[in-house]
């Protein structure tokens, strides 16, 4: 399980900073309508870069099985993470050689329909590997820069059993000590936090994240 992913790479020059600043994942998103989207073929020039140590996390949302598949195999995916509205029956249709990562945005009802539907995920013979936990941003599937609620998650972390929790949601360099310290996530994920522009990231600010959430990591 890695600790610190650098989401929504775009080129190669901001996989090889990140990298070299010593992130554990990177995440390529294959969603048409975000602003960090990267086609299969951009995708694969990425990730051929990557080195193995290095996790590779494709960021899917509502995209068909076959969709999957495919992204995951010319890409060399290490973990999929779905973002969108995808049902617990979808799952158990995914390779198993590869991760799964389910999102969540976390409401007002806190963890509590999450709970739930790992309970959908198990009955259905196939559990997510991870969960990560992001804002609850109406009609955007993350990336949104809003923080989401640590309060709640740490309240309602024990509903969701021994699963390895992944925090996402307004994550910065000057913040994410603190989050780590509130939440203490197994993992965690900053896209908007660390670019100059959508799709751009700001090495600087990686470096930063990546080695104040390392420390905070180490501190707990």
């Amino acid at each position: 399980m890695f600790r610190i992913k650098i989401c929504g790479v775009t080129n190669s020059a901001d996989a090889q900073a990140a990298i070299a600043a010593g992130a554990d994942a990177l995440g390529l998103n294959f969603y048409r309508a975000s602003k960090r989207f990267v086609s299969p073929s951009d995708a694969k020039k990425i990730t051929e870069i990557v080195p193995t140590q290095v996790s590779k996390v494709g960021v899917f949302v509502n995209h068909s099985v076959s969709e999957i598949h495919s992204a995951a195999a010319d890409s060399g995916l290490s973990y999929i993470q779905l973002h969108g509205d995808e049902p617990p029956e979808l799952m158990s249709q995914l390779p198993t050689s590869i991760k799964i990562i389910r999102a969540f945005r976390c409401g007002a009802e806190g963890l509590a329909p999450l709970a739930s539907y790992l309970e959908r995920c198990d009955a259905n013979g196939r559990m997510p590997d991870a969960v990560l936990i992001d804002a609850d941003a109406v009609g955007d599937f993350g990336g949104t820069g809003r923080a989401a609620d640590w309060n709640a998650i740490t309240r309602d972390r024990k509903l969701i059993g021994a699963i390895p929790l992944i925090l996402a949601g307004g994550l910065t360099p000057s913040n994410i000590a603190s989050a780590i310290e509130a939440v203490r996530p197994d993992g965690v994920d900053v896209a908007s936090g660390v670019e100059s522009q959508p799709g751009r990231k700001d090495h600087a600010l990686v470096n930063e994240f990546i080695a104040a959430a390392r420390k905070a990591f180490n501190d707990i």
